[in-house]
């Protein structure tokens, strides 16, 4: 619940018919594309770079032109498509879309309409996206680094269904949504020891969290708070809350507890935060040095409610010591200036009643948890500045490649500023992977480079860390707290790490950009890469065998498919236990980096 500022009519006045009709335009052109890559779709070629699908009862067909480029990626014009039945033209209906390919997306009736729900909600989204002024992609690449997070506009790049955000009413969407920029005051919630975990990194204590976190005026407020109801907050933690999550779950759902003064609100905090493109995570804006906070939020979005668990809280400070000082003690690491973003607390609610009564994972037990990032904002030199990685693929209303415009500013050779990337990205993810058996979920949103005055990569910051990387092995040794993060995946499956999250997931949009764009063509994106694994090869002769054991160079490698994934499940797409065993693998794809197989050492 919030108090919204904007009447009804108000509040939804981006929902236009035109806007509507751009958006649903954009949508189908990313679902043909995408599902099409995914091979639930098999277009028919018209010649001429036209292609047209067919519903599921022959009778709507599709039409449009589309550009192949390597690991089959589909590049559709959405201009080009148009929808026909029974000889007439219709208006595109991403709605209608969905149902009328029901059957070739394998959406059950269980699924089918949660997944309209969430392709609205998407398609809202991008509505009001459009809404706003336009922003060229040159005047955003000398944006800083929240008005570069705030301007992203896609959203994860591979799924169709990415912006779903169910449980947000239309005045929670404009106050917590990252694309509104509105600045949010998280709310804070005393949580008595007794049913509350706190964990910290070895260089941290809860007192000196507290007093980097919140000011002597505030923590005296609280405490007065606490005392008026005959209460000692010396006997309780202190938790930030999302407001959502306080005014729609742990009000209710947690009622028992603040009635037994489990729980106390003590109200909002002082400083203001932006949510970054995970939704869930705030940066922030009074204080950018203060930590990123990250909180339980009980919201269906892209095929997760985003709850936090209170069990997987308890050793996430541990695991990012672990890490830590896994990068600090490895010279490659270092030479890459790879930084991790370390979750140095975290703490965790376990309410007694549903705790009995909810199976492990269950949403009901990941109500209330939050954790403390380190902001980036400490690690940087003069001249810096932080961009999130998933500005990479973004591209402006008129078409403009974020990343082109970055090239353009540095001043560097295409190549030259490609391999500074690469060096900053890629490098480190071989180094893990090769020397350590060390994965992470290196996804856009997931990465934050740090760029010079001039938009050149320095170096990479990786984030998310304790419910995203694995290690990959079976004699790896682990300290006792650290062993949640060892992952039984099979011997074949294991470099899909890299094919799957960094090739297909990245590199796979990456490229056509820069070739559209006319900066840099298809070829020669791969033929850089292959130099940066071919130069990090030659660099660790020592681990000669594992290369060749896992082989970036293979002909192919297995599709690994995300769609099918939120289509068979959007409630829950992989069992974070067992995420090899998720998998919806179709076929295989062509490795655009076979061609320069010769040259490796």
């Amino acid at each position: 619940m919030t108090t919204p500022r904007l009447s009804p009519a108000e509040a939804v006045a981006h929902l236009t018919p035109e806007r509507w009709a751009q958006a649903t335009r954009l949508l189908v052109r990313k679902a043909l594309a995408e599902f099409t890559h995914e091979r639930l779709f098999a277009p028919e070629p018209l010649g001429d770079d036209r292609y047209t699908v067919r519903s599921d009862d022959g009778r709507t067909t599709y039409r449009f032109t589309a550009r192949r480029f390597a690991l089959d990626h589909w590049q559709v014009d959405a201009d080009s498509i148009t929808r026909h039945r029974d000889g007439a033209e219709l208006p595109l209906d991403a709605l209608a879309f969905i149902t009328e390919l029901r059957d070739s997306l394998g959406l059950s009736e269980q699924i089918l309409p949660v997944y309209l729900e969430e392709i609205s909600s998407t398609l809202a989204s991008t509505a009001y996206k459009l809404a706003a002024p336009p922003v060229d992609a040159a005047d955003l690449a000398a944006a800083d680094f929240q008005s570069i997070e705030s301007g992203m506009t896609e959203g994860h790049p591979c799924f169709i269904a990415n912006n779903g955000r169910l449980g947000f009413d239309i005045a929670e969407y404009r106050a917590y949504a990252p694309e509104t920029g509105t600045p949010v005051r998280l709310l804070w919630v005393a949580a008595h020891r007794d049913r509350a975990t706190f964990t910290a990194c070895t260089d941290l204590s809860y007192d000196q969290l507290l007093l980097t976190e919140l000011s002597g005026p505030t923590l005296r407020r609280f405490s007065d708070t606490m005392a008026e109801l005959g209460l000692d907050l010396d006997d309780y933690y202190l938790i930030p809350v999302h407001p959502w999550q306080w005014w729609n779950k742990l009000s209710v759902t947690f009622a028992a507890e603040v009635a037994q003064r489990h729980l106390v609100c003590l109200g909002q905090g002082d400083d203001d935060h932006l949510a970054q493109q995970s939704i869930r995570t705030f940066f922030n804006t009074t204080s950018p040095h203060k930590h990123y906070v990250k909180t339980a939020l009980s919201v269906l979005n892209m095929g997760f409610l985003r709850g936090l668990s209170a069990n997987y809280m308890q050793a996430t400070p541990a695991i990012n010591d672990w890490l830590a000082d896994l990068v600090a003690g490895d010279e490659i690491l270092r030479s890459t200036g790879l930084g991790v973003l370390r979750e140095r607390a975290a703490i965790g609610y376990h309410p007694a009643p549903y705790e009995a009564a909810a199976p492990k994972g269950s949403p009901y037990l990941k109500m209330l948890a939050a954790l403390w990032r380190e902001s980036p904002i400490p690690t940087l030199a003069d001249g810096e500045k932080p961009a999130t990685m998933a500005s990479l693929l973004h591209v402006d209303r008129a078409g403009n490649s974020f990343a082109a415009a970055l090239i353009a500013r540095s001043g560097l050779a295409p190549t030259d500023w490609l391999r500074r990337y690469l060096n900053a990205y890629l490098t480190p993810l071989l180094h893990s992977f090769y020397a350590y058996d060390l994965v992470f979920m290196p996804h856009g949103e997931n990465v934050i480079l740090v760029l010079d005055e001039h938009g050149v990569p320095q170096r990479a910051l990786f984030k998310d860390l304790a419910e995203e990387i694995a290690v990959m092995s079976d004699t790896a040794e682990l300290p006792p707290e650290v062993e949640r993060i060892r992952a039984d995946v099979p011997e074949d499956m294991k470099l899909l790490s890299l094919f799957t999250d960094v090739f297909d997931c990245f590199f796979r949009f990456l490229a056509p950009l820069l070739d559209t764009a006319g900066v840099l063509d298809e070829d020669t994106f791969w033929a850089t890469v292959a130099d940066c694994v071919t130069a990090y090869q030659k660099a660790t002769p020592h681990l000669a065998d594992r290369h060749a054991r896992y082989d970036l160079f293979a002909p192919e490698f297995a599709l690994s498919c995300l769609n099918r994934l939120q289509l068979r499940n959007n409630q829950q797409m992989v069992d974070l236990q067992d995420p090899a065993g998720a998998l919806q693998l179709q076929g295989n794809l062509a490795n655009p980096l076979a061609a320069h197989a010769g040259d490796r050492p």
